[in-house]
């Protein structure tokens, strides 16, 4: 099993930082801290510190000293379980049709958080969404086979996938391309001058001055965008009028203003290039393709904004025959085989999925990480940048990271010494503080989470 350390060390290495900043990363406790085989909680803590140590190094270019970062396990694991209450109340997360279902040769798990796929998938399985029960849907999937419901869904554009094993995973040719690829790259798209920040004061947070425009709606990117609202930057969360959202944008949009922006509208577009024009940072999580179809794919960012760190989220990477799917963390733990060797740990056999959506938290911080990273190159070097991540290579990286013995017998640690309360524009929000202890410079968010269209899409 990977020592958490270690992985830190090895994350920091493929972003080409400075090795000396290493010295100032202090991680304790591990593994197992929630139940699982899984090194979940080294993923979460790996990933949340060199977020943060990032960011402090890119405050550090920026002339302010370097300081000492304390990231805790247990305290990540439970950050990374994204709990939160609103009045009091603890939202229902999952659709009663979201969840693993049984068909004629194996299981199948269906996404069903929108309404647009919930709807798709029971009419795909021949029911009415206005009257099918969830016993309806188990019924009419036990005559599908689970992999031609998987195919069936994809090509409608919906999302769903067959349960696999890790074996049956490796020798799918979408398998095979995500083990090829790095867990990250970080790529330079463009020439342009290096953009200067403002110089930091020892009491400056190290992304203060920094503008990131957050073009994300569902886990990962949302987190990304709240790790570096955490570590000082001016995030602006954009959605569009006829989008829907989740309930976990009541926490992931701590720290964030939240403005709509109708791309498809010349309205929308004007201010989408008045706020591009003053920008860092652009982070898109979007269908792939969708934004480079609209006029805003990272090469044309790049020419519209010389300078800016363009950061891609996919769900299966770029490469291979699933790079144009859609995918969320629930269907890449079931389609990659983690929950099938969860419930071979457990000892019935019963598919088990992971105690916590760790391939959107942890791929969330690697967003944070990447963008960085390459806002200190763009300091030193100028250019464009190009950052992708994807849940899919996460998961890679995360089987690389080893199995805990016994880790399925942890019990989770209790949240209530991590919970802080904020008025928020959704209610009182109840939620984990971030466990990113920075020496100077305390990490947190002193924006309150609003919703949607709060604030008017202009940076001042």
């Amino acid at each position: 099993m990977a020592v958490a350390s270690e992985v830190l060390r090895d994350l920091w290495t493929q972003a080409a930082l400075p090795p000396e900043a290493l010295a100032c990363a202090t991680l304790t406790g591990a593994d197992p801290v929630l139940p699982s085989s899984f090194a979940v909680g080294t993923a979460a803590q790996a990933s949340i510190a060199a977020a943060a140590l990032a960011a402090c190094e890119l405050g550090h270019q920026r002339g302010a000293p370097r300081q000492r970062v304390g990231v805790d396990m247990a305290h990540a694991s439970t950050e990374c379980t994204g709990w939160f209450s609103l009045d009091g109340e603890v939202p229902d997360l999952w659709d009663a049709f979201s969840g693993l279902y049984r068909c004629a040769d194996g299981h199948v798990r269906i996404h069903a958080n929108f309404a647009h796929h919930r709807d798709g998938a029971l009419r795909l399985l021949g029911l009415d969404p206005a009257q099918a029960t969830r016993a309806d849907a188990e019924a009419a999937l036990m005559a599908w086979k689970a992999l031609d419901f998987e195919s069936a869904a994809a090509a409608a554009g919906l999302v769903a996938t067959a349960l696999r094993s890790f074996a049956q995973w490796d020798a799918t040719p979408q398998g095979q391309a995500v083990a090829a690829q790095p867990l990250f790259t970080i790529e330079r798209i463009g020439d342009a001058p290096p953009r200067a920040l403002p110089p930091l004061s020892a009491g400056q947070r190290p992304l203060e001055g920094v503008r990131v425009l957050d073009l994300t709606r569902i886990l990962a990117g949302p987190v990304g965008g709240k790790a570096l609202a955490a570590y000082g930057a001016d995030v602006m969360l954009v959605n569009a009028p006829h989008l829907p959202n989740i309930a976990a944008i009541a926490e992931t949009s701590r720290g964030k203003r939240s403005v709509h922006v109708d791309l498809r509208s010349a309205g929308g577009r004007a201010a989408m290039q008045r706020l591009l024009a003053e920008a860092h940072v652009w982070i898109q999580g979007y269908r792939p393709g969708g934004l480079q179809a609209l006029g805003y794919g990272p090469d044309t960012v790049a020419q519209q904004r010389p300078g800016i760190v363009y950061v891609s989220l996919t769900a299966y990477g770029t490469q291979g025959p699933w790079a144009t799917r859609r995918g969320f963390d629930s269907l890449v733990q079931t389609a990659m085989g983690f929950n099938q060797a969860e419930g071979e740990a457990m000892g019935d056999g019963r598919p088990k999925p992971l105690p916590l959506q760790i391939l959107d938290e942890a791929t969330g911080y690697l967003i944070a990480f990447g963008a960085a990273a390459a806002l200190r190159r763009q300091q030193r070097e100028g250019g464009s940048w190009h950052v992708q991540v994807s849940l899919a290579q996460t998961g890679h990286w995360l089987r690389t990271l080893g199995r805990v013995p016994h880790g399925l017998r942890a019990q989770a640690p209790d949240r209530t010494p991590w919970l802080e309360t904020s008025a928020s524009g959704f209610g009182v929000l109840r939620s984990v503080r971030h466990s990113a202890v920075l020496e100077r410079t305390p990490a947190g968010w002193t924006r309150p989470a609003v919703p949607p269209r709060t604030d008017a899409p202009a940076w001042t």
